[in-house]
């Protein structure tokens, strides 16, 4: 009995994975069919056109759009991380006034959309003369993804023994020492956390880089795939092209650091 509740189960959990792969291999056969196979009822192309995979890099802005996203995923989640830490730090271990204010907010904050404040956003830098600028988007994506940040490394920071820390100043360490050696060693789930949403969010945004990039060079990757799409035809191979460039890294991030993310996320849940 306990073996054939086992099957079902296992026989269950490959047929959700296959339903939530199958739109990716789609995608991925899409790239790789030829341009006159793209409207055949085939599920396999008569023949594989790698040539797509080029084609992508040398026919459109797509390498300088993939530099420019990384260094905004990058640099959002290096930003972030950086307010974030010692925000979460401060709020985590001291009753100061205004504490249960600032958490609220932090929440409400998680509420607005970067579209809500588009035209605000847009006439601020185009006044600072910073369209089309990497470091706006950094700013914009680092900013918006900042609450998240705080949220989570205040819950597991929480969960830490206050009893370390206290050792640790006896010891002679200062706040920032504590903080280093003590706090950050013990907070890397909940770290690695932050860092994954941060980045994954930052990778995958799409209206501030629109709204603030008009240079087709200077846009991110999912403005840059955007381009395939023309007012009368789109080209089918080239978008899923590049679409299987912007999943990759993300998914090889996300692998890598799986097991942390999973602990990160039950941070705080049991004292």
């Amino acid at each position: 009995m306990r073996r054939t509740r086992s099957l079902a189960l296992a026989g269950a959990a490959w047929l959700l994975a296959a339903v939530f792969l199958f739109p990716y291999l789609e995608m991925v056969v899409t790239a790789l069919r030829p341009a006159d196979e793209l409207r055949d009822a085939t599920y396999l192309p008569q023949h594989f056109a790698w040539s797509n995979l080029i084609g992508v890099w040398q026919d459109s802005t797509l390498g300088a759009n993939l530099r420019v996203t990384l260094l905004v995923a990058g640099g959002a989640t290096v930003l972030a991380l950086l307010v974030a830490l010692p925000a979460a730090y401060y709020t985590a271990r001291f009753r100061y006034r205004g504490r249960r204010l600032f958490l609220l907010l932090v929440l409400v904050t998680q509420m607005f959309q970067p579209t809500s404040l588009l035209v605000g956003l847009y006439r601020e830098f185009y006044q600072l003369g910073m369209l089309n600028s990497v470091w706006t988007l950094i700013l914009c994506n680092a900013a918006f993804n900042l609450a998240f940040a705080v949220w989570i490394l205040t819950a597991y920071i929480s969960s830490i023994p206050v009893e370390l820390e206290e050792a640790a100043l006896l010891d002679g360490l200062g706040r920032l020492g504590v903080l280093r050696r003590v706090v950050l060693p013990l907070a890397l789930p909940g770290v690695v956390t932050a860092v994954i949403f941060t980045f994954i969010s930052a990778w995958n945004e799409f209206v501030m880089g629109l709204t603030l990039s008009t240079d087709p060079g200077s846009q991110p990757l999912t403005v840059g795939i955007n381009s395939f799409i023309g007012n009368y035809t789109v080209q089918w191979n080239y978008l899923f092209a590049g679409s299987v460039v912007a999943i990759v890294p993300v998914v090889v991030l996300f692998a890598l650091i799986e097991r942390h993310v999973v602990s990160g996320l039950t941070a705080g849940s049991v004292k």
